[in-house]
Parts: structure tokens; sequence; C-alpha cells
């Protein structure tokens, strides 16, 4: 083993080409769920809270399918020792769905949920393969300094695309056409950010020979029941999915709609939420840091409960704010506390994978994150629509009861994040690991 702690057989130019992937997707996150498609579908495609509402449902349809395909190719990829082959399948279909984006005009509103479920799935589910790397070019000592450090990068990414979208946008004087180019810009810088990985990093797992009668799919199904069977075992492990499965849909519902809360109750315009969200990137950065160092110094468990409870007080401080400055406060809030979050969380599924099993596990991971993300984004539309309408029924004016009804709506993210901190409390972090590391190699 090196000095530093990483794998002897993982070198730099490998480390760097699993930073450049998250540089990538990380602009596909900044550009359509976070700064730009979001809110264009939401008022620009389909207009007020029914546009609300039904993009809360195409991030419920996408997140759905990957919670059902996540577990299966998880298991078939550590069988087959073929991670890269299908992350190369499913990056390719988020970025060729991405780019599809410009297509999408007013009134188009089927074309933009199909396009944009595509592209999502894509995107989700490649995080599956991405993530099962990080066992392979990191040690337990060193994982959550690289997983930090890669979603630092990532962030980068998203600060980088963002800048040169705000250039074409406001030197068009923000028409919709440089919006949709956007899209375009955004998936080229995908594939090119997502490319080394291909090219340098190489699949260490080895392919394991059929048993007769047998194949991948019916493999696979044998895996996931010996997988949910043998988490008994697992019992932390079991503990902090239930805890990720709650507070996890927190985090997705703020991600997926803060485009959206920006405009609505804020009225931030296109220009001004790309600016947010550079800001907000640049905050995420600084958490990703952080909390990367906090794992490897504190532990993972104390550093997750930390980063929830800053999000949790800072989506209250949302419901009360009043004007746009509060707004940018509260979102680079947000961002710190959301890298934390997701980068710790995917750090302690590494440390606490069995060996020779980190892609069924993260593909375990995503069916549990996207179980409880696919309700999230439904509730949140269907709880924006619906209390825009009670107001409405009071007899205030159209402005003001949807952002009434998007106030309330946003109180239900605080619930998810609250009630899944409460649950992480009873994870033993330690017992996870040893766990982990007492289980044969397969």
């Amino acid at each position: 083993m090196a000095a530093s702690g990483i794998p002897a057989q993982s070198t730099r130019k490998e480390r760097i080409a699993w930073y450049l992937y998250d540089f990538g997707n990380s602009a596909y996150a900044a550009v359509v769920l976070l700064a730009i498609y979001s809110v264009y579908f939401q008022s620009s495609v389909v207009g007020g809270s029914e546009g609300t509402k039904l993009w809360g449902y195409a991030v419920f349809v996408a997140m759905l399918v990957v919670a059902v395909i996540s577990p299966f190719l998880g298991a078939i990829a550590d069988y087959s020792g073929a991670k890269k082959r299908f992350l190369f399948f499913f990056t390719s279909q988020a970025v060729i769905f991405t780019g599809l984006l410009f297509f999408v005009v007013k009134g188009a509103v089927v074309m933009g949920m199909v396009f944009f479920i595509l592209a999502e799935i894509g995107y989700r589910a490649s995080q599956v393969f991405y993530n099962g790397f990080l066992p392979e070019i990191a040690t337990s000592e060193d994982m959550g300094r690289i997983a930090g450090l890669g979603w630092a990068i990532g962030s980068a990414g998203g600060i980088l695309c963002l800048i040169i979208v705000l250039a074409m946008i406001m030197g068009s004087g923000g028409s919709n056409l440089m919006v949709r180019l956007s899209f375009v810009l955004t998936a080229v810088f995908f594939a090119l950010a997502a490319l080394p990985i291909f090219l340098w990093l190489p699949e260490r797992a080895e392919k394991r020979k059929l048993p007769p009668g047998e194949n991948y799919w019916t493999i696979a199904i044998k895996q996931l029941k010996n997988t949910i069977s043998t988490a008994a075992s697992f019992r932390e492990f079991l503990k902090f999915m239930f805890a990720f499965l709650i507070y996890n849909d927190g985090v997705i519902m703020a991600l997926d709609f803060a485009a959206i809360l920006g405009g609505v109750l804020f009225g931030i315009d296109q220009q001004g939420l790309i600016l947010l969200m550079i800001l907000v990137q640049i905050t995420n950065v600084a958490g990703a840091y952080l909390f990367g160092w906090m794992v490897d110094r504190f532990g993972g468990k104390h550093t997750l409960i930390l980063s929830i409870l800053i999000l949790i007080l800072d989506v209250l401080w949302l419901y009360f704010a009043t004007t746009p400055f509060q707004f940018y406060l509260i979102a680079s809030v947000a961002g710190f506390a959301m890298a934390g979050i997701q980068s710790t969380s995917r750090t302690m599924v590494g440390l606490f994978s069995p060996p020779g099993r980190s892609a069924e596990f993260y593909g375990f991971f995503a069916l549990t994150g996207r179980t409880s993300s696919f309700i999230g984004p439904a509730i949140f539309g269907w709880l924006a629509a619906m209390m825009t309408a009670h107001y409405l029924g009071l007899g205030i004016g159209e402005n003001l009861a949807e952002q009434h009804g998007h106030r309330v709506a946003s109180l239900s993210i605080a619930a998810f994040l609250f009630l899944g901190m409460l649950i992480l409390l009873w994870v033993d972090e330690k017992k996870a690991v040893a766990a982990a590391k007492s289980e044969p190699h397969v």
C-alpha cells in the first residue's frame, strides 16, 4: 500500500479521471436541475403552479424507474465486471437527452417531460457505477478525503458551465434560444469531462463464469435477494439506509425546486438564478472540502448529523424570508450543507460495504435513495398546487396565492430532513464498519 493510504494499483491519473467525471455530471445537475431547465419548464413551457406540479411528477417518474433498475444493474455489474460498460451506456443516455432538451419550447409539455425523464434516468443510474469505483481507488482511511475532493471538483465543473451559460444568455439579452442552447452546451461539457474515466480508469473487477442454465438477469435477481437477506446481518447498514431513505428525500426536494422557489417567492429572473447557483456551487465546494475532512477526523455519522441540522435550520429560515438577498444567503448555506450530506452519505456506503460487493451495495443505496426520492418531489409539487388552489379559493390574488402555496410546500423539505436525522441518531458507525470488514471477500 502506498504511503498516502491509497491502494497501490490506483494511480494519480486514474483518480483524476474519477474526479473529472464528477466535474462533468455536476454541470448537468447545475444547469438542468438547479439553475435553468427546472424553472424554464415550470415558467416558460407550462406556467404557474401547474408547472411546479408537473415538474414534481417528472422527477417522480425518473426516480421511480431508477429505483427499480438500480439494484439489478449493480448486481449485474458486480458479477460481470462491467461497471464501465453500464457507466458508458447511462452516461450516453444522459448526454443525448440533455442535448435534445433544446427542442423543448412553450407548450411542448409532453416532450419536455419525456426528454427530461430520460436524461435524469441516465444521470442518476450512472451514479451507481461511478460510485462503485470509489472503493477501488481509495482505502477506508482516505475515502472521506477522496470523495470530498471529487465532490469539490464536481462543483467546480458546475460553476464553470454556469459561467459559460450566463455569458451566453446575457450576451443575447436573455433570449429563450440561448437558454435552449445551454442544454446543448451542457451535454457537450458532460461528454468531454466524462471521456477520461473510460480511457484511463481500468475495470478491476473480474468477470465470473456463469453457472449452467443461468444468465446475468437471473443472477442479478438472486444476488438482489441475497443482498436483501444477508443485509439482515448488517443491522447498522440497514438502519443507515432507513435514515437515508427519509433525509435524502429532503435533499432531492431542495435541489429540484430551488430555482422554482427563487423565481416564485422572490421574483429572481433567469440570469439572477444562474448567478445564485454559481454562488451555491462555490459554497458546495467549501462544504465538500470541510465535511470530507470532518469524516476522516470525526467520523461519518457526526459529520452527517451536523450537515442535516444546518439544512433544516436553513429551510426554516426560507419559510420566513422576504427578500431576494435573504434567499441568496439561504441558498449559499444550503449548498454548503448539501455537499456534506451527499458526499458523506456516499462515503459511508463505501465504508459499510463488504469487500468485492461495492456496486451491489451502491445499487441497494440507490434503491433506497430513489425509493424515497420519487415520493418527495411528487408531494412537493402536489402540495404547492393544492395550497395555491386553497389560497385562490380564499380570494387571494394569483401571484400571492402561488407564493403562499410554495412557502407551505417548502416545510415538507424540513420535515423529511428532521425525521431522517432522528433515525440516524440510532446508527452505530463503528459496528457498521466492523461488520463490513469481517465479511469474506467475494
